[in-house]
């Protein structure tokens, strides 16, 4: 028994051949005829003329598309044209559109120009129903002759039906069995996410309109209708925009799906900001002038709450996070129109921990309570300064921040000065020494708040880590701290002269610049490798030493505006890490030589008059002789006879001065000591195949753990980067299908990720979203 077709093409290729079909001993048909008086078939006639290379239709010359006159079909009937290809024992099959078998019939009546198709009909076949009448679609769906469906027979249905037969022919016909086919089942192919259409008609009316004519507009029309209560075309944009901020029905799923996504859709804000509600506050999310009459009126209180007395400027901060931290989950938040409400997320933080000073007896106490909880504060006050906006919006919160954080900064300073004394001073900092089958990643200006965001990126993707805290050498600059964090520190003694603050190597007595220290730890068995080249694993009894990062050198370079650079600056630590892992090595250790003060609108400016000094630098200078400035000295750490001058809290020995170290605070004093190693044994999974289709990926993995996730991202191990509508499950069969809602990223190199259970990545490979140009 012949299976039923799968397809309304193949049902059409079986329905014709039948026709066709001649008896024995009867000669067969010379051409087979296909009279559509209403020219309903013409729709499906690309897709029909792919399957049944004998299909030729009558029309203006463009033999190239099998199409002519009734002169040059009958030449293809009797193969006189050069370039037909023979169709072997297949007649041509002739689509006649706009043409009714009765003129044929009345070969008296029949116009000339098609005279000469009448005596096909005695010489060939036509293809109609038994009952005599043309084939139309609606019949040829519903007739037990041909499919047999079960369809409506209203007039909306029709159309529907008609508006969609060109998608029919790509519909598993399997589908539309088993149940009434009505007019909305039809339009679903059309329109078959009406809710992103009407989105993406509100976002640009004009331009979307035109490219949906004729029959798609009106399919577009009959649903908004059908679903939304809605006439595109009479009620307009503005009227949509109204009933999708005042909600109920189907508008709530279209609010939900715009907030999805709103950067996808920038043209409904503009379009919602000209409608004219009767209650803004019945639905206050909804309307952009709401969120935008509360941003204002939360620009002029942050001003004035920079002015005010530190305890009451934490407080309103507080408050008004309270107030207006609900608005940073509207719709307005994601596409930029909120950055007031956004920032405060980071400055209400800000405000609590800096209500809180650090706490400790000693010097040893103040810095465990910094490592545990005091550097919560400086976190925050990056995370307020990096957030974006336009340049008022962020000189705004420069002057919050700064209200906020000084004060707490320099009393936090202060605490520490006073809680130091020259001996504590000494015993406190330790050495960093090497260690077998261990690579030492040397970071520098790994500020501990840095280092607690790497320590997250780290976990992320899969490792352990443990981290701890040491304490810096004074004066907390490269030279004099940088020699303590590597295996050469026992290598290193104090000079004659503090004068550029910076030991001497053993036995040489030459500065222990960056490459003597090199050269001092490979005497100590210690591999040093090269940042740029393969950090494999090597059998140095000393373990390795490498360096990774730029954040000291860009934080002297670009002062407060280094806030901007910190997440690739980690990204790129993070990523030298999983190299070094990768590459064999079991367990790693993340040191620094010193942290440092940023605060926007410069340091305090101490003085220091110059002829008391050697070396003037912002947070420290080399006394000269027995000079006694009038500000805190300390003794050198590599020759303790020596002493530095170091400015009182957060001070600076030069003026407009954003970002320095050198001087005593827990942020230069207190630094991390990461210990990283692999995480639990890697689950195996392979990325077999990726393909496009628009702007939907199709991926195939290799695994045999199930429950792993893919997603596709800008950045591999950066969740934030996903660009895809959702992250999705691979199936039991390894396969997945991902959606880019947003067709601006068609083109893009990205990263699809594979992800367990925890978020982690388990494998990565490039693509191309749309697929290869």
């Amino acid at each position: 028994m012949t299976p039923p077709p799968s397809s309304l093409i193949e049902a059409m290729e079986r329905s014709l051949a039948a026709s066709l079909a001649s008896p024995d001993g009867t000669a067969a048909p010379a051409a087979l005829l296909w009279t559509d008086p209403d020219g309903h078939w013409q729709p499906l006639i690309p897709a029909l003329a792919a399957a049944l290379p004998q299909l030729y239709t009558l029309g203006d010359y463009a033999p190239e598309q099998r199409r002519g006159p009734v002169i040059w079909l009958k030449c293809v009937i009797d193969a006189d044209l050069p370039g037909i290809a023979a169709h072997g024992d297949r007649p041509p099959i002739l689509y006649l559109p706009k043409i009714a078998r009765q003129n044929l019939r009345a070969a008296d009546d029949c116009p000339p120009a098609l005279q000469p198709l009448v005596e096909l009909q005695y010489r060939g076949a036509v293809w109609r129903q038994k009952n005599g009448r043309d084939w139309t679609p609606e019949a040829f769906l519903s007739s037990g002759d041909a499919l047999g469906l079960d369809l409506a027979q209203d007039a909306a249905t029709r159309a529907a039906l008609l508006r969609a037969l060109p998608l029919l022919a790509e519909q598993p016909l399997a589908s539309l069995r088993g149940r009434r086919l009505e007019a909305e089942d039809f339009d679903r192919l059309t329109v078959p996410d009406p809710i992103r259409d009407l989105l993406s008609w509100l976002d640009r009316p004009e331009t979307f309109e035109t490219g949906r004519a004729g029959d798609r507009w009106a399919t577009f029309r009959d649903v908004c209708a059908r679903d939304f209560d809605l006439d595109p075309e009479q009620d307009g944009p503005d009227a949509a925009a109204a009933a999708l901020a005042e909600g109920g029905g189907r508008w709530n799923q279209v609010w939900q799906r715009f907030c999805e996504t709103p950067t996808v859709w920038p043209g409904v804000a503009r379009t919602l900001r000209r409608a004219q509600p009767e209650d803004l506050l019945a639905a206050p999310d909804r309307w952009p002038a709401v969120n935008e009459e509360r941003e204002d009126r939360l620009r002029e209180e942050l001003k004035a709450a920079a002015a005010l007395p530190h305890d009451r400027a934490c407080e309103k901060v507080a408050a008004l996070d309270r107030e207006h931290g609900e608005r940073r989950g509207w719709a307005w938040a994601q596409i930029g129109e909120s950055p007031f409400a956004q920032a405060l997320e980071p400055l209400s933080r800000l405000a609590r921990t800096a209500m809180r000073p650090l706490a400790g007896a000693d010097p040893a106490a103040l810095a465990e309570d910094y490592a545990s909880e005091g550097w919560r504060c400086d976190r925050a006050a990056i995370e307020a300064l990096k957030c974006p906006g336009p340049g008022d919006v962020r000189a705004l919160l420069a002057k919050v921040v700064r209200a906020l954080y000084e004060p707490w900064l320099d009393r936090s300073a202060r605490r520490l000065q006073e809680l130091l004394t020259d001996r504590s001073l000494a015993d406190l900092p330790a050495g960093v020494d090497a260690e077998a089958e261990c690579c030492l990643l040397f970071v520098d200006g790994l500020r501990f708040d840095l280092a607690t965001m790497l320590r997250e990126r780290l976990e992320a993707g899969g490792l352990r880590v443990r981290l701890s805290h040491r304490i810096a050498p004074f004066p907390t600059v490269t030279a004099t701290a940088k020699p303590l964090a590597s295996p050469a520190h026992r290598d290193c003694a104090g000079a004659a002269s503090a004068e550029d603050f910076c030991p001497l190597l053993s036995p040489s007595g030459k500065p222990a610049d960056a490459a003597r220290l090199r050269d001092a730890m490979a005497r100590r068995q210690v591999e040093v490798l090269d940042a740029a080249a393969m950090p494999l694993l090597t059998g140095a009894e000393g373990g390795a030493w490498t360096e990774a990062g730029k954040i000291d050198s860009k934080g002297h370079k670009l002062g407060v505006e280094l806030v901007d650079q910190l997440d690739s600056e980690l990204d790129a630590v993070a990523e030298r890490i999983h190299n070094l892992l990768a590459a064999g090595w079991r367990k790693l250790r993340v040191v620094t030589d010193h942290g440092w003060l940023l605060l926007p609108g410069d340091l305090p400016r101490i003085d220091l008059p110059p002829w008391l000094v050697e070396t003037k630098w912002a947070r420290c200078a080399a006394v000269k002789g027995a000079s006694t400035p009038d500000v805190p000295t300390w003794p050198w750490h590599w020759r303790p006879l020596l002493r530095i001058a170091s400015p009182p809290g957060i001070g600076a020995f030069r003026a407009r001065v954003e970002y320095s170290h050198g001087g005593l605070s827990p942020q230069e004093w207190v630094l991390p000591d990461l210990a990283v190693e692999p995480g639990a044994a890697t689950v195996a999974a392979t990325v077999a195949a990726i393909s496009w289709r628009g702007m939907r990926c199709r991926i195939r993995v290799e695994t045999a753990t199930p429950g792993l996730k893919v997603d596709l991202r800008h950045k591999g191990r950066q969740p934030d980067s996903s660009i895809a509508a959702h992250v999705r499950q691979l199936s039991e069969n390894g396969e997945a299908s991902l959606v880019v809602a947003d067709d601006r990223h068609e083109g893009a190199a990205v990263a699809l990720v594979v992800l367990d259970a925890a978020g982690h990545v388990l494998a990565s490979t490039t693509t191309t979203v749309g697929g290869e140009p």
